[in-house]
C-alpha cells in the first residue's frame, strides 16, 4: 500500500460535505465540454451534382427554383494545432440533399429532381491536454498506441471528441450558371472524388459532371461546434431515477382523444401581435411581449 493516500484533502472534503446534506457524494465519468462555438452561416453559390439523366435535364434547363435542402450526414475530424498545445482544428464536411423545380421553358411544368451540394468548414477550440492512454473492456482487439513525440505524449491518441450540431438548412435561392465561366470544374471533382458510400447510397446512382450548365444554391444554416473530453466528476446524489408513472398498453377512444384537445381560436381569430397572443392565453406565466401579462 503506499504510504499516502490518494488525495486524502478531496476526501475529508467529501466526509464534510456528507455531513452537512442528505445527499450522498457519487463520482461518474461524463463528458465535459472544453471550449465550443457558434456560428450563422450563410453559404453562397454551392454546385450541385445530379444523377446522369437529372443533370441532362439541367443541361436544357432556363430557370430552376429550390423546394427543400436536408442534412445527409457530415464527417467530422479533429487534428493537433502545430505548435499550439491543448488546441485543435476541427474539419468538418456537410452534404447537403437539394431538391429543386427546373424549367425547360417559361410557359412548361417544372421538373423535380434531387442532388447533392457539400460544404466545408474549419473551427479552432481549446480541448485542453493529457498525455494519459485509455483502454476499455468495450473495444474489439487491441489497439496499439502510436510513437510519443520528443514530450513523451502521443497527441494522436489523447485528441478529444467533437460534436457538431447543424439547423434545418434554409433554402435561399438558386440559379443555372455556366461552370466554363464559373469555373468550377476543379471544385466538382474534389467533392465528387470525396463522397462517403452513405451518401452516394443515398442517391442510388453515381452522381456526374456538370458538362455546360449547373445549379447553384444559396442556403443559410446554424451550427454549434464542441469539443469534448471524458472527466470524473464528483456530484450530490439524492435518489435513484424511479419512473413516477405506470405504463399502461391502453388506447384511447379517439373521440375521447378529440374532445380533450382545446378549440384553435388562434386558427380562426390570427392576433394582431405577439402581445395579443399573450392576452388571449392568460394561464401563460411567462411572455417575452412588453404587455402586461400574467
Amino acid at each position: 500500500m503506499p504510504d499516502v493516500s490518494f488525495d486524502a484533502e478531496q476526501v475529508q472534503s467529501q466526509n464534510a460535505n456528507q455531513n452537512d446534506s442528505d445527499c450522498d457524494a457519487v463520482c461518474i465519468d461524463a463528458a465535459r465540454i472544453y471550449d465550443s462555438c457558434g456560428a450563422k452561416d450563410c453559404l453562397r453559390d454551392l454546385p450541385v451534382m445530379f444523377k446522369c439523366e437529372d443533370q441532362d435535364i439541367v443541361e436544357n434547363a432556363c430557370s430552376c427554383k429550390v423546394c427543400k435542402v436536408s442534412v445527409i450526414t457530415s464527417t467530422v475530424n479533429v487534428d493537433p494545432v502545430a505548435f499550439h498545445r491543448g488546441f485543435y482544428s476541427v474539419d468538418m464536411v456537410f452534404y447537403f440533399a437539394v431538391t429543386c423545380e427546373v424549367y425547360s421553358t417559361a410557359a412548361s411544368l417544372p421538373t423535380t429532381i434531387t442532388g447533392l451540394a457539400t460544404y466545408a468548414k474549419r473551427v479552432v477550440l481549446y480541448g485542453s491536454d493529457g498525455c494519459v492512454k485509455t483502454f476499455s473492456s468495450e473495444e474489439n482487439g487491441m489497439n496499439c498506441s502510436c510513437p510519443e513525440d520528443e514530450c513523451g505524449c502521443c497527441h494522436r491518441e489523447n485528441v478529444p471528441k467533437a460534436t457538431v450540431q447543424i439547423s434545418d438548412p434554409m433554402a435561399l435561392s438558386a440559379k443555372i450558371k455556366c461552370q466554363m465561366s464559373h469555373g468550377c470544374q476543379n471544385m466538382c471533382n474534389n467533392h465528387c472524388n470525396t463522397v462517403p458510400a452513405c451518401v452516394a447510397a443515398f442517391f442510388g446512382e453515381p452522381l456526374v459532371h456538370p458538362r455546360n450548365n449547373f445549379i447553384a444554391v444559396t442556403i443559410g444554416i446554424f451550427t454549434i461546434t464542441q469539443l469534448i473530453r471524458n472527466v470524473q466528476l464528483l456530484i450530490p446524489s439524492y435518489d435513484y431515477c424511479i419512473p413516477r408513472k405506470e405504463c399502461t398498453s391502453k388506447t384511447d377512444d379517439p373521440c375521447e382523444a378529440f374532445s380533450k384537445i382545446e378549440f384553435p381560436t388562434d386558427c380562426f381569430f390570427p392576433p394582431n401581435s405577439d402581445c395579443d397572443s399573450c392576452n388571449h392565453k392568460p394561464h401563460y406565466k411567462h411572455c417575452d411581449c412588453d404587455c402586461d401579462c400574467e
